[in-house]
C-alpha cells in the first residue's frame, strides 16, 4: 500500500510538471544570452563603461547587469575576471549581484508567472536593485580590496566561439537545469505532504513567511530565469515574502557560496555572504511593505 493515492501523485506530478514546463523556456533563452555574453563580451567592455571612482562606479555597475544579462553562475566568473583586470572590487561585486536579478529575462519571466501581480516586477528591480548598489556601497567604504583578490586566471588557450558558447551554454544548462527540477519538486511536494493547516499558519504569520522563503531560496539555489515559478506555485504565501524569495535566491544560495569560494576564497566568503543575505532580505521587505 502506498503513501500516497493516485490522486495526490497525479496533483503532484501536475504542480511539478507545469512549474517546469512555464520556467525551462526563459531557462533555455537565460542559457543562451550568458552564454553569448561569454563567448563576445569582454569584461575589459564593462571595465571601460564603469568610471572609477566608486561613488559612480557602483550604480553604473549596477545599471550594466540591466544591460548585459546573465545568470549567477555566469556572473560570479565574470565578477572574477574584471578584479583581475584592475576594476574597482566594489564595482565588480554590485555587478555580480545585479546582473543575475535585473536582467531583462528575469523581469518577464516574472510578469509571466504573475500575470495579476504587475508591482510584483518593479518590487523585484528596486529590491534587487537597491540590495545590490548598497552591497557595492557597503564593501567601498569597508575598504575591502585586500580581501577581494580573485583566484581565477584567465585561460590562454585559444578555442573558437562557437566551442566556447556551446561549452559554456551547456554547463549552464545542464547546472541551472537540475536546480529547476529540485525547485519544483520542493514545490509540489510542499503543496502535498505539509498539511495545508501548516501552510496557512506559516503563511498568517508574515515573520516565518519571510525567514521560510530567505531559507527555501538558499537551500533550492534555483536559477534567477526560473525561480518565479516556483514562488508562484505557493500562492497562499504573501507577496512579500515571496519577493523574499526572488531577491535572496540569485545573490545567495549554496551553489553561489561554493561559487565564491572558489573564485575569491574562503575568507571573503565568510564576510560576503552573511552581510549580502541580511541586506538583501531587508531590501525585499522594506519594498515589499511600500509597492505591495
Amino acid at each position: 500500500m502506498g503513501w500516497f493515492t493516485d490522486e495526490e501523485v497525479r496533483l503532484w506530478a501536475t504542480l511539478f510538471v507545469s512549474v517546469c514546463v512555464q520556467a525551462l523556456p526563459f531557462l533555455v533563452l537565460g542559457v543562451v544570452i550568458s552564454g553569448l555574453i561569454a563567448t563576445f563580451v569582454s569584461p575589459d567592455l564593462v571595465q571601460r563603461i564603469v568610471p572609477k571612482r566608486s561613488v559612480l562606479a557602483v550604480p553604473t555597475a549596477g545599471l550594466a547587469g540591466l544591460a548585459l544579462p546573465g545568470c549567477e553562475c555566469g556572473s560570479v566568473p565574470i565578477a572574477g575576471r574584471l578584479v583581475a583586470a584592475g576594476t574597482p572590487p566594489a564595482a565588480a561585486l554590485t555587478f555580480l549581484l545585479a546582473a543575475p536579478a535585473i536582467n531583462p529575462v528575469v523581469l518577464v519571466s516574472t510578469a509571466v508567472a504573475f500575470p495579476n501581480d504587475g508591482r510584483l516586477v518593479l518590487a523585484r528591480f528596486l529590491a534587487s536593485f537597491i540590495a545590490a548598489v548598497a552591497v557595492g556601497t557597503w564593501w567601498a567604504r569597508r575598504r575591502g580590496g585586500t580581501l577581494l583578490k580573485s583566484k581565477q586566471h584567465v585561460d590562454t588557450h585559444e578555442t573558437g566561439r562557437w566551442d566556447r558558447f556551446v561549452d559554456v551554454a551547456s554547463r549552464d544548462l545542464v547546472h541551472a537545469g537540475g536546480y529547476l527540477v529540485v525547485g519544483a519538486m520542493a514545490a509540489a511536494t510542499l503543496q502535498l505532504i505539509v498539511p495545508r493547516s501548516i501552510l496557512d499558519a506559516v503563511a498568517e504569520n508574515e515573520l516565518y513567511s519571510i525567514l521560510m522563503f530567505a531559507g527555501l531560496a538558499v537551500l533550492l539555489s534555483i536559477c534567477s530565469e526560473a525561480d518565479a515559478f516556483v514562488a508562484a506555485g505557493l500562492p497562499q504565501f504573501s507577496l512579500t515574502s515571496r519577493l523574499v524569495f526572488l531577491v535572496v535566491g540569485p545573490v545567495i544560495d549554496l551553489k553561489l557560496i561554493a561559487m565564491h569560494t572558489g573564485v575569491f576564497g574562503r575568507r571573503f566568503a565568510m564576510v560576503f555572504v552573511p552581510v549580502t543575505l541580511t541586506i538583501a532580505v531587508i531590501s525585499a521587505v522594506v519594498i515589499g511593505q511600500i509597492l505591495l
